[in-house]
């Protein structure tokens, strides 16, 4: 545990650093100005893992810089704002006390020093720093440990897939680090492709975490048997199946699945209470995928109803998440409306743009307070 003492008079630090030493507080550095003191937090500053200070006692009144503009300067640092000050002065001003402690000092002691005084509250700043590098230390681990389970989260996201006769990709725009947004398509065989975007309840860790176990699981189902009835009805299980352990409030999520087959020409598909996919059939007929089951996981069982719509030559379809939807109405826009309008034509570039651009400005991505998904399907 590391004091430093400040004050512009030797014969105050030869009594505060005597005892110091004699109440067992041996890591001791002196100074005679605020300025030697930065000098040595500045010299400090490349040590790794040595804490520069964890009490500063300091004189408020000092020539050149005082006490009270040095704490405001040790408060405005990252590295040494957490470091508490105790004030040692002879001024009987409130005032100037008051201005010391509003400044950033946690405690103060007169002079002349009482020795019982000064340690009693020497033992009180040290406890609060302890208690702040337990929570710092804590925080990181958690910075740490949310960044790995980040990694994981975007790991089981799809990458885009451009071929010759088909593009499908993402926009991914969570609202915290782990987000409750998935998006997932897998080549099921020759010109038959399975896509789905989903959005669980909620947002965050939890959101996140029964969004990485339905991936598992939509994985394994997707291999078994693709068909929507099936793998819908199968997830319904699954996160009843979750629910049951789940105490508190039951997790659902809505969706949309669906199945393309680029040599048949037809899109199947169930839209379990998500928001209505745009479809651009053919370059002329603009047409939404509505909602046609309930949300995933809100009742123990539930009638699926798989659609079907064909087209001839081309199709560019557009799944959002509510997050976009929700983005929309706050500026006053029917998002259904929005959305057709927006994809009445085909996108040219859009192997080259991010699908959430051609639907929101950055500054309405920068507004919104949910997690946001836009999948983009062309086919040739």
């Amino acid at each position: 545990m590391r004091i430093l003492v400040v004050d512009d008079n030797e014969a105050n630090l030869y009594v505060i650093q005597n005892i110091l030493k004699r109440a067992g507080y041996l890591d001791l550095l002196t100074f005679t100005s605020a300025d030697a003191m930065f000098h040595y937090f500045q010299e400090s500053s490349h040590v790794i893992g040595e804490s520069v200070a964890d009490v500063i006692l300091m004189d408020i009144m000092m020539p050149e810089m005082d006490g009270i503009e040095a704490c405001r300067l040790i408060q405005g640092s990252e590295t040494l704002k957490d470091i508490p000050v105790i004030f040692v002065t002879a001024l009987e001003d409130s005032n100037k006390v008051a201005e010391a402690l509003d400044a950033g000092g946690m405690d103060y002691v007169m002079k002349p020093i009482n020795k019982v005084e000064l340690l009693a509250r020497i033992r009180v700043a040290l406890r609060l720093k302890e208690e702040k590098d337990w929570h710092k230390e804590q925080e990181e681990k958690i910075k740490t440990e949310l960044d790995l389970a980040t990694q994981v989260q975007m790991s089981v996201l799809s990458e885009p897939l451009d071929l010759d006769h088909l593009l499908i990709k993402a926009s991914y725009l969570p609202a915290n680090k782990l987000a409750g947004d998935l998006y997932y398509w897998r080549k099921i065989e020759e010109n038959r492709y399975a896509i789905i975007q989903l959005d669980m309840m909620g947002h965050g860790i939890s959101a996140s975490l029964v969004c990485m176990f339905i991936s598992s699981v939509l994985r394994d189902l997707m291999r078994t048997d693709p068909d929507p009835d099936y793998v819908m009805q199968e997830l319904n299980k699954w996160m009843n199946g979750l629910n049951k352990h789940n105490g508190q409030i039951p997790y659902y999520f809505t969706a949309i699945y669906l199945v393309l087959d680029t040599e048949e020409k037809t899109v199947e598909y169930v839209n379990a209470g998500h928001p209505p996919g745009i479809a651009l059939v053919d370059e002329k007929e603009v047409t939404d995928l509505p909602n046609n089951t309930y949300a995933i996981g809100f009742f123990e069982d539930i009638q699926i109803k798989k659609s079907t719509f064909t087209y001839t030559e081309s199709l560019q379809l557009l799944l959002v998440t509510d997050g976009i939807v929700e983005t929309l109405e706050d500026e006053g826009v029917e998002p259904c409306e929005y959305l057709k309008e927006t994809s009445s034509f085909r996108w040219n570039s859009a192997a080259k743009i991010e699908p959430i651009n051609m639907i929101l400005s950055k500054e309405q991505q920068l507004l919104a307070d949910d997690d946001m998904c836009a999948v983009l399907i062309q086919v040739n």
